[in-house]
C-alpha cells in the first residue's frame, strides 16, 4: 500500500488548525513544562510510536520512515538502535507495546505486527491483516490476561491476538482476526477518512477504550459482552487524537496535527469523561502519542509536517522525545 494513505491519517488544513485547544487563562500560572527527553539518532526517523517496558523502565520508539526501533534506558539523553531499519522486511514502524512477558510488539501499518524477544531480539512470530482490502494497522494495547488489541483506522475494527494465538503462531506468521467492528463509527460525510487511531485496555480487564482520530469520539468496548458504547464527553472532544494513555481512572491523549495533549478523568464505570486539562505548544512538534513514567509524560515529537508523512520542509535534528510534566 502507498505510504502517501498515511498522510489523509491527519487533518492540515486551516480549518483543522483552527479548533486547536488552548490552556484557560486560570492555568497560565502553571502552564505544563515541556523538555527534552532523549533524542533519537538519524536525520530521516520521524518517529511515530513509543512502548515503556513494565519490567525495566526502557523505552522503544519506532520510525514511521524507516522501520527502525530505538531503545533508551531510563537517565539515557540519547536512545541506541535495537531493530536497525528494514528490520525483518518492515518498511515502517508505528505502533508499539511491551507485554510483561518479555516481548515487544512493533506494527507495520501497512500489513500487521511484527513480536520480538526483548532479550534476544528474535523475532518470534507475524501476524497479517487478511484479505486485499486497504488497511492501516494503527495501535494496540495489551489486557491483563495477556491478549493484544490493535486498531485499523480503515477498515474501522479491532484485531485481537490471544496468548494461544500467539503460542500457535510461534515461529511463523498467521492472520489477524477482527474481534470488535467498530465501522459504524465512520462519519458518512467522509466516507474515506481514518477512525480509529489510539487504544488503551483497563488494568482491570473490564474494558477498551478506543479513539475515533476524524470525529473526536472515545468509544467503551466491554471485554466481557462486547458491546461497544460511546464514552460521553464534557468540556471538549478528541479530534486528531493519535495515541493514549490511561491510568487510576485519568485518559491522556496526543492529538497529532494540532499540538496538544490532553487529559481526562472517567467516571467509575468509563460511561463518562471530562476534560481537565491540556496544554497546546508548538513544541509538541505533531505528537503522536504518549507514556507515562513517575508521574511526567514521555510525548512523541514526530515533526511529520516538516519533511516527513504530512508534507515538505526541513525536521529539526535530532529527533526527540519530549518530557511534558504538569498534566
Amino acid at each position: 500500500m502507498s505510504r502517501s494513505i498515511h498522510r489523509r491519517t491527519f487533518l492540515t488544513t486551516a480549518a483543522a488548525l483552527a479548533v486547536a485547544a488552548t490552556v484557560p487563562a486560570a492555568q497560565a500560572a502553571t502552564a505544563p513544562r515541556i523538555t527534552t527527553a532523549f533524542a533519537l539518532p538519524g536525520d530521516r526517523v520521524y518517529p511515530e510510536g513509543i512502548a515503556l517496558d513494565p519490567r525495566t523502565g526502557d523505552a522503544y520508539v519506532g520510525s514511521y520512515t524507516t522501520g527502525a526501533v530505538y531503545r533508551a534506558a531510563p537517565g539515557r539523553r540519547t536512545a541506541e538502535v535495537f531493530l536497525p531499519a528494514g528490520a525483518d522486511g518492515r518498511l515502517t514502524a508505528n505502533g508499539l507495546k511491551a507485554d510483561r512477558a518479555g516481548r515487544l510488539w512493533v506494527i507495520d501499518s501497512t500489513v500487521g505486527v511484527d513480536v520480538y524477544d526483548v532479550r534476544g531480539r528474535a523475532l518470534l512470530a507475524r501476524f497479517r491483516v487478511p484479505g486485499d482490502a486497504p488497511r492501516f494497522v494503527n495501535d494496540l494495547a495489551i489486557a491483563p490476561d495477556g491478549t493484544a488489541y490493535l486498531t485499523d483506522s480503515t477498515r474501522g475494527v479491532v484485531y485481537a491476538v490471544t496468548p494461544a494465538d500467539l503460542a500457535r503462531a510461534r515461529g511463523g506468521t498467521a492472520s489477524l482476526r477482527a474481534r470488535y467492528d467498530l465501522s459504524g463509527v465512520r462519519d458518512t460525510q467522509v466516507p474515506d477518512a481514518y477512525t480509529l487511531n489510539g487504544i488503551v485496555a483497563d488494568p482491570a480487564g473490564r474494558y477498551l477504550l478506543v479513539v475515533d482520530m476524524t470525529g473526536g469520539g472515545l468509544y467503551r468496548i466491554d471485554l466481557a459482552s462486547g458491546t461497544v458504547r460511546q464514552v460521553a464527553l464534557h468540556g471538549g472532544d478528541l479530534k486528531h487524537g493519535d495515541g493514549l494513555e490511561l491510568a487510576h481512572g485519568t485518559v491522556w491523549a496526543a492529538h497529532n496535527t494540532v499540538n496538544t495533549v490532553s487529559r481526562w478523568r472517567l467516571d467509575a464505570g468509563a460511561a463518562s469523561a471530562r476534560l481537565e486539562r491540556q496544554v497546546t505548544d508548538a513544541a509538541l512538534q505533531i505528537p503522536t502519542t504518549l507514556g507515562r513514567r513517575h508521574g511526567r509524560l514521555l510525548v512523541v515529537r514526530s515533526q511529520f509536517d516538516k519533511g516527513g508523512p504530512m508534507g515538505p520542509g526541513t525536521p529539526e535534528t535530532p529527533f526527540t522525545v519530549a518530557w511534558v510534566a504538569g498534566i
